[in-house]
């Protein structure tokens, strides 16, 4: 067993560890179930229809199974504020959006920063798993924590960084089996937390030599992922005036044993369209303009409309009338296999669309209905009406894939385009593609 007491003799004795993970959502939920099977544990969340459905062992997000929740003897779920007063070990996992302005939206973050104040307690030991900008834990969030509780960091509580690495929906890779970074606002406290999640994470842990490093970590893992698709989009553009397939010059590229392939499509999600805003923030407050950056996402954030540009393009050769066309989108979620509609660019595809004069139609059946209505005033489609002039697959669900194409070209009328925005299947099977 891990020795969790070395050197820490004011941080929580590892023998009476007990966690809240405040926060329930995609990474929150998976957290409290690994770590509820080595120590009592409470799944805290403000939003008491969550709290509810996960005490009836339903996770609407479908990252945790009903088995799962019921085995998990050491979870308990909450919105009650004195539920997790007696615990010593807080673990923060809520969003960090951004506003209109594509300015970091810290409130949520601080706002269970001020939740964990009115509980904190001497000893205890404060983790952040949100992704933000360097130095944000210690600038924004710590001031509130301090000023709620009337307490010293590094004197009297203590802290660290850990970021999340969950992939909604992936479940080759569950949480214990990705590597986990972690910090602390002292080296003491930094082993605390190290050796905390070492008894979660079988893939292993990485200490960082400071909070703001374990930061800066997270944040240019999806910056970096963020322009490496911009460039493929941008070869996208290029190639389809070019006359060329991108995905068969991807295929003759890859062949090149350096070569790194990433294909082009929709960027949204709660990650890879977000944290680049943060660093740019971040960036721009220390002096420097992220010019690339930048760039990256104006040409990924342009990516809805250059799709509604190529079907226009495609269906008026193909001698269809644009104003009127019914066009079917099928999936709305950010991401396959997953019904996270956070920040997905279907919604701006439709827009697009919408703007030339077309009937637009959206179905997905991973997505929730009501959720759809209720974050952006469209409802989904159950069942299609009638044939369409074009069908754009926008999200592969597997359920979707495993039936083949032939399902989706007997929704289109005499001469429709089927247009295959991430390639999914072979080229041959479609009209057209990114």
């Amino acid at each position: 067993m891990t020795n969790l007491s070395a050197n820490t003799e004011s941080l929580p004795d590892p023998d009476a560890v007990k966690i809240a993970v405040l926060g329930l959502g995609y990474v929150g939920l998976p957290l409290a179930l690994e770590f509820s099977k080595v120590f009592p544990t409470i799944g805290f969340d403000v939003h008491e229809e969550r709290v509810a459905m996960l005490s009836k062992n339903v996770d609407l997000t479908r990252e945790v199974t009903s088995e799962e929740l019921a085995a998990a003897k050491g979870l308990h779920f909450s919105a009650r504020l004195d539920d997790i007063s007696d615990c010593n070990v807080y673990i923060v996992a809520v969003p960090t959006p951004i506003d209109i302005n594509h300015q970091p939206d810290l409130l949520p973050l601080l706002k269970v920063s001020e939740t964990i104040g009115h509980v904190l307690k001497r000893g205890d030991v404060v983790i952040y798993e949100s992704t933000v900008y360097p130095g944000a834990t210690e600038e924004d969030c710590i001031p509130v924590l301090e000023k709620l509780s009337g307490l010293t960091l590094n004197r009297d509580f203590y802290a660290g960084y850990s970021p999340e690495r969950i992939n909604p929906g992936d479940k080759s890779r569950p949480l214990p089996m990705i590597l986990k970074v972690t910090s602390g606002s002292t080296p003491q406290a930094a082993r605390f937390v190290d050796d905390l999640y070492k008894r979660i994470i079988s893939a292993g842990t990485y200490c960082a030599s400071s909070i703001k490093v374990a930061e800066a970590a997270k944040i240019i893992e999806n910056t970096q992922r963020d322009l490496n698709i911009a460039l493929i989009n941008e070869l996208s553009i290029i190639f389809s005036r070019l006359g060329l397939d991108t995905n068969e010059v991807l295929d003759a590229a890859a062949t090149k044993w350096n070569f790194v392939r990433y294909t082009p499509g929709l960027v949204g999600g709660h990650c890879i369209g977000v944290d680049p805003y943060y660093l740019m923030h971040r960036a721009t407050a220390a002096g420097h303009i992220p010019d690339l950056i930048r760039i990256g996402r104006e040409i990924n954030n342009g990516m809805a409309r250059e799709s509604a540009n190529r079907l226009v393009r495609a269906m008026t050769k193909a001698g269809h009338q644009i104003l009127n066309a019914r066009v079917l989108i099928q999936g709305v979620t950010f991401k396959e296999n997953c019904p996270d509609i956070r920040n997905t660019k279907v919604f701006e595809l439709a827009t697009a669309l919408q703007e030339w004069g077309m009937e637009v139609d959206i179905s997905d059946s991973w997505a929730d209905p009501d959720e759809v209505d209720h974050e952006y005033g469209i409802r989904l489609i159950q069942a299609p009406k009638g044939t369409y002039d074009a069908l754009i697959l926008a999200v592969p669900h597997s359920n979707t894939i495993s039936a083949g194409s032939e399902p989706l070209r007997a929704l289109l009328k005499q001469g429709g385009l089927l247009f295959d925005l991430k390639a999914a299947f072979p080229k041959e099977l479609s009209d057209l593609r990114l």
